[in-house]
């Protein structure tokens, strides 16, 4: 069997927006918060596979290396691109691209933001990686340390829904779920854990 938590990264500075691939760094609180998580999995987890970005890597591999253990930076589990929408809050993403937001994130499918990459691309690196990941590491656990985006895909898929599910999920900064696999099943096991 393969288990892996899933963890999403804490709050960031500059507040609420869509960012992607921008990389603004946690806050105190944050980070904390990431921190309050890992304390609960360190004995537990085999290896650290975490988003490229600073806010998921930075605390992934600090992780990883106080606990001797691997930490694999990947490319496919980092945030969705979008676009032209990076950087904007949601006030200015609608102000300039009326009525689009609100079908996004009622159900991204068939959609992409402008100069960003469509929900479907994503699932295809999701789809790659996923299957990757069970073959290699059968009989571990893992920790994912991911984004809104990629978290929300990944446990609508796990829960056999359409992608329009993902926007049914609830995930806060520093949300922590846990998946299985085992015998071509996977189970979510617990979503959105809190650690106080």
């Amino acid at each position: 069997m393969l288990t892996m938590d899933i963890l999403r990264h804490g709050a960031l500075e500059g507040g609420i927006k869509y960012r992607g691939q921008i990389d603004d760094p946690l806050t105190a609180d944050g980070r904390t918060s990431m921190n309050r998580v890992w304390l609960q999995l360190r004995d537990k987890i085999d290896v650290v596979v975490t988003s490229p970005l600073a806010r998921c890597a930075g605390p992934a591999t600090a992780w990883a290396g106080e606990a001797g253990i691997d930490c694999i930076i990947e490319p496919r589990v980092a945030e969705i691109h979008y676009g032209e929408w990076e950087g904007k809050t949601i006030p200015e993403i609608q102000r300039r691209y009326p009525g689009i937001l609100e079908k996004w994130r009622e159900n991204p499918e068939g959609m992409r933001p402008p100069g960003g990459e469509s929900i479907e691309e994503m699932l295809v690196r999701l789809d790659q990686w996923w299957h990757e990941i069970r073959e290699s590491h059968e009989g571990r656990h893992l920790l994912l340390v991911t984004h809104s985006g990629f978290m929300r895909l990944l446990i609508a898929r796990t829960l056999g829904g359409p992608i329009a599910t993902s926007r049914q999920i609830s995930m806060p900064y520093t949300c922590w779920s846990r998946i299985s696999h085992e015998s071509g099943r996977t189970e979510l096991l617990f979503h959105n854990r809190q650690v106080t």
